[in-house]
């Protein structure tokens, strides 16, 4: 079984919703997940062998939330020594704004940068589209856990 840390960004906790279902539903199936809402970039030199999810939303400016902006700062300011490893993403957002998306694109270009590899394509959380997110995040999971 995994060892998933959950990182999150969230203005509304809407994010942190889905990754706290997302989180339960792991532990439910055996895994060991939690949810970091404070996250640090030592959290990841620290943790290498964890399977690591990365769960933000935006600003309607398409800011990164509060909470993990000190992370995104890190990121791209100490660089720290995680190429090679491997990460999933969801990242939430509402469409009517400009910034759709934008700050979850910026955290997965970031990583990406320093030589993260993210496994699949992120799953895009649409707040105009109605559907329960944390039905999204849940429904997505299904796509993919069974191959850790």
């Amino acid at each position: 079984m995994a060892n998933i840390i959950i990182f999150v960004g969230t203005v509304m906790g809407t994010a942190q919703g889905v990754a706290e279902a997302i989180s339960r539903q792991l532990n439910q199936d055996g895994h060991t997940a939690r949810v970091e809402m404070a996250p640090r970039a030592i959290d990841l030199t620290e943790n290498k062998s964890a399977l690591w999810l990365f769960c933000t939303s935006n600003t309607g400016a398409g800011d990164l939330p509060d909470n993990i902006q000190p992370f995104y700062d890190q990121l791209t300011t100490e660089f720290p020594a995680i190429a090679g490893q491997h990460y999933r993403m969801i990242i939430l957002g509402d469409s009517c704004y400009p910034t759709f998306a934008e700050a979850g694109h910026r955290l997965d270009a970031a990583l990406a940068d320093i030589g993260a590899v993210r496994d699949g394509e992120p799953l895009v959380i649409d707040a105009m589209d109605g559907d329960d997110p944390q039905a999204q995040g849940l429904a997505w999971l299904k796509t993919w856990i069974d191959d850790v």
